[in-house]
């Protein structure tokens, strides 16, 4: 083939992804020079990658498949807007062999390795073969041709329960299952190949046995078109929810340095074995004295930025500079690990209900400054809206600092001081993951998540005084706010007059709890606060994003958003969620029963799995939605009879819509 028509120099990138990964390349390509060019989805038009872009194109439609999905339209893209270059990003085609083909039949640079690299390590089983003839120890598994459910189940039995039934395409704990008995095979090899066939395209299986208490350990490479095959040390990325990474480190807090040079060794071995060009990742699972070879990723990862941050290398510069044909510019003895680096995915999902993904209109948007050894990787931003036809997946928060423990803080710092409102995230959940004490000795493995589950998803402390103090004055400072007082205004300070003396009475709760009252006298004289008997003076100094708010002698620092009768309030006591109760604001108590079967956001049902008539018992599966990429199952809220089914399999169901009936056992 061709060496130049592989790699070459070129002026226009096009960007074949969005969100979060397309605004980072594009940012390194416009510090290198480069013209960039964004595609993008009816869903996607105002979104931030495409204000990025000096150019965007519009593929089609919001479900991937007619989008960011389409090869065709992709390509048409590069030609009308004259990109020379595709960079895939990760997830969508990014481990795609016919498209990285159709690339170059184009006349496209793929930035990436070639189609006949990504067939011999994109491939679970495919790469698993090429490692077992280099002699890199594999995990015990089948990861054959043959596909069929009699070849599958023998393979199980073979290997042993408990196993991984795993897609061979694509990543992200997408299209697999973890089976411990031979009754729970077959419903996870149909739900596994369902899922990969709709995230990836494909839905081939392999099976492999799974590792008690397994860390997840994984090494940076990079290969030029010279012959320079690098690891940039390893990332440890133990921390997972469902197979899918939560937190990210690097370096490994579990290796000594003899066993991180093995298994970098071990890393540049496979690659090696394909003469490897491009960035990826060689990803192992360790039992705690073994380590086993599982996949390459034959792509950027969502984890890199940590490597980026111990060695000092933009490995999207890399990526292109590799590209242009160019040699990698350090060797392997020149590159240095410098301190620790941790990173936290920040989602659009609710940890308290099960993790569902939450869509809608980002109202606030406040991250901290990238500044004493913080990074945020955003694709969003406020105003933007949250799609529920793609990964949740919202931003990146990476901290780095000379030692793992003031990594922790500094990473934990940020997402305290981070503020997401319109929408539900992850992140009070991630921080909560940061301050156990387990994660900060190590001493965690893959299930460590599903195990504290409960333990992490702990409710908000009921409000106490600081927070009852600071409602009302987040209330105040908004209607003040709304009537355009001015800042030299005496009635910043709570009604001030200049004799005489008011009250007000204010009333808040959590949700539907009891109602907590609170009073405001004010006037001549300093203001003051009545809970109960006891009486507070307070005084308030607005700032961007909230205030401080001083109690009888104390200040505090008050992050607020006020959205009507709802308030969201970070005190030092952590965040909370406060309904103002307005006596004038004719409020219904109406609120939706729990018991309701109806599709939590919009979703295509993929499988009915109970008949109508059919006598169910608690938490039995009804019927599997895929919302954005992911399964979620909708189960029976009680024991009873399913009366009706209100959808087929195929069936596009929006927001809200009533799925099923289940009537009560003894109605």
């Amino acid at each position: 083939m061709d060496r130049s028509k592989l790699y070459r120099r070129f002026r226009t990138l096009l960007i074949a992804n969005r969100g979060e990964i397309a605004c980072r390349v594009i940012r390194t390509a416009h510090a290198m020079g480069l013209r960039t060019v964004a595609v993008y989805s009816e869903a996607d038009r105002d979104a931030m990658h495409v204000a990025l872009a000096d150019e965007a194109v519009l593929l089609g439609p919001a479900r991937a498949r007619d989008s960011y999905l389409n090869v065709e339209r992709l390509i048409e893209a590069a030609r009308k807007t004259g990109a020379e270059a595709v960079h895939p990003g990760y997830g969508f085609l990014s481990e795609n062999a016919e498209f990285a083909q159709a690339c170059f039949d184009a006349g496209l640079i793929f930035v990436g390795p070639t189609a006949a690299m990504m067939n011999a390590m994109g491939s679970k089983s495919g790469s698993k073969a090429l490692m077992e003839k280099a002699g890199v120890p594999l995990v015990p598994g089948y990861h054959g041709e043959a596909q069929d459910d009699a070849t599958l189940a023998k393979a199980a039995e073979k290997v042993g329960f408990p196993i991984l039934v795993k897609a061979s395409a694509g990543g992200g704990g997408r299209g697999m299952r973890i089976v411990r008995s031979a009754d729970e095979l077959g419903p996870a090899i149909v739900s596994a190949k369902r899922e990969a066939k709709a995230a990836f395209g494909d839905d081939r299986m392999l099976i492999e046995k799974y590792v008690d208490n397994p860390r997840h350990i994984e090494v940076q490479i990079v290969g030029d078109s010279h012959g320079n095959l690098l690891s940039l040390f390893e990332r440890e990325c133990t921390l997972q929810r469902r197979h899918q990474k939560v937190i990210e480190e690097a370096p490994s807090p579990t290796l000594n340095p003899a066993q991180r040079e093995a298994v970098c060794a071990a890393a540049r071995k496979a690659a090696g074995a394909v003469n490897y060009v491009g960035a990826g990742t060689i990803e192992f699972v360790s039992d705690g004295k073994d380590v086993f070879f599982i996949e390459m990723n034959t792509r950027l990862q969502v984890e890199h930025p940590v490597t980026e941050l111990i060695t000092g290398i933009d490995l999207v510069e890399w990526q292109l500079r590799v590209a242009f044909g160019e040699a990698l510019p350090l060797k392997q003895d020149e590159i240095r690990l410098n301190g620790h680096a941790v990173e936290a995915r920040v989602y659009a999902e609710n940890p308290t209900k099960n993790f569902m993904p939450s869509v809608g209109r980002i109202s606030t948007w406040r991250l901290p400054a990238e500044t004493g050894g913080l990074r945020i990787d955003a694709g969003y931003r406020e105003g933007d809206t949250v799609s529920p036809h793609y990964d949740a997946m919202l931003a990146k928060m990476i901290a780095w600092a000379p030692t793992r423990d003031v990594a922790i803080e500094r990473l934990n710092r940020g997402l305290e001081e981070s503020d997401v409102r319109g929408i539900v995230t992850n992140i009070p959940f991630l921080s909560a993951l940061m301050t156990h004490p387990k994660v900060r000795t190590n001493a965690i493995d893959t299930g460590f998540i599903e195990r504290e589950l409960a333990v992490l998803t702990q409710a908000a402390p009921a409000p106490g005084e600081l927070e009852l103090c600071a409602a009302v004055a987040a209330i105040i400072n908004e209607e003040q706010r709304a009537a355009g007082a001015q800042a030299n205004s005496p009635w910043q300070t709570f009604g001030w007059q200049p004799v005489g003396r008011r009250q007000r009475g204010f009333a808040f709760r959590v949700g539907h709890g009891p109602e907590q009252k609170i009073m405001l006298n004010y006037g001549s004289g300093p203001s003051m606060l009545v809970i109960g008997e006891r009486e507070l003076a307070f005084a308030v100094a607005a700032k961007e994003g909230g205030f401080d708010l001083t109690l009888d002698g104390v200040k505090s620092s008050v992050a607020a958003v006020v959205d009507g009768h709802e308030l969201y309030l970070r005190t030092r006591n952590g965040r909370f969620d406060l309904h103002w109760v307005d006596p004038f604001g004719g409020e219904s108590e109406e609120q939706a029963g729990a018991d309701k079967i109806a599709a939590p956001l919009p979703g295509t049902v993929v499988a009915v799995l109970a008949e109508e008539g059919a006598t169910l018992e608690k938490g039995a599966p009804i019927l599997t939605l895929e919302v954005m990429k992911m399964e979620q199952t909708l189960r029976a809220p009680y024991a009873g009879v399913l009366k009706s089914i209100r959808c087929k399999v195929g069936d596009i169901v929006q927001e809200g819509v009533e799925l099923a009936v289940v009537e009560a056992a003894g109605e």
